[in-house]
């Protein structure tokens, strides 16, 4: 199996980045708001790369503004797009994806829906909700609340991973998880996680983005052979979209996109001898 790779990068190493990952994914806010990262994305378009369009939630706590959204989908027309969503809110979540279907069905792009909830019960009922809409892909974030009570850890980093290979790994033996359908996983607590679906031959499971291979780099963290890291630097990506390149060592980025790549694939993805 192989598990697609996006790295979010800033804008000095994007085309960089490019040459190790197998799509470009974007926020919507920052697309709004920066002409550069604007333009990136549509020449990236114009390569045949392809895009995944998120609605900012995580950067923002909340979706981005609907008409903003519809008008940028419409512009840029990502492969696939998110579906706007309520973090962790089940019901809320079910009202936005009802709406989308309702106003919004013929955009171009295929639908990506969020499963949002606080609690297995309305995990599960969002995940049938996305399912049953006919979503194109369903996605889960690395960050619910529900990881904590399902795996219980001091370091907390150690219970968003394990929580979620636990929650998967659940509905997938619950018969829940609809194996003909595209699965993508949205953010990285830390990078061992990974190992664990490739381990268990998950191959539903299609797509995940993350910048901690990056932003680790950029702090000048090197990840560890076959782990990456057991902590992680909070810091968002979308604040060090404008980071000289310059300021960061391509040796050690390489090093952990190399790292990163081995322990969700077995296998490196890129040029890494060139650099």
């Amino acid at each position: 199996m192989k598990i697609n790779i996006a790295h979010e990068a800033p804008i000095g190493l994007f085309n960089f980045v490019q040459d190790y990952t197998d799509y470009d994914y974007a926020l919507v806010h920052l697309l709004d708001s920066n002409n550069e990262y604007r333009d990136m994305f549509f020449n990236a378009k114009e390569q045949g790369r392809e895009i995944y369009l998120d609605n900012s939630i995580f950067e923002l706590g909340e979706a981005y503004d609907l008409d903003k959204y519809v008008f940028w989908i419409n512009e840029l027309q990502p492969d696939y797009y998110i579906i706007p969503d309520t973090l962790e809110d089940y019901y809320k979540t079910h009202r936005q994806v009802e709406e989308w279907y309702e106003k919004y069905i013929s955009i171009p792009g295929k639908k990506i829906g969020v499963v949002q909830g606080k609690t297995l019960e309305t995990v599960y009922a969002c995940y049938e909700h996305m399912r049953n809409r006919g979503v194109d892909m369903i996605a889960f974030s690395f960050d619910y609340s529900l990881y904590l009570n399902l795996f219980p850890h001091p370091n907390k980093f150690v219970s968003y991973a394990m929580g979620r290979v636990l929650l998967l790994s659940r509905m997938f033996q619950d018969g829940v998880i609809d194996t003909t359908k595209k699965h993508h996983l949205l953010g990285c607590a830390l990078p061992i996680e990974f190992r664990y679906y490739r381990e268990a031959g998950f191959d539903w499971i299609y797509s995940l983005d993350t910048s901690n291979p990056i932003v680790h780099a950029i702090h000048g963290i090197k990840y560890e052979e076959n782990l990456g890291l057991m902590s992680k630097e909070t810091r968002k990506l979308e604040s060090l979209v404008e980071f000289p390149k310059e300021n960061i060592s391509k040796d050690l980025l390489i090093e952990n996109l190399y790292t990163f790549s081995k322990i969700v694939n077995g296998r490196p993805l890129g040029n890494y001898s060139n650099g």
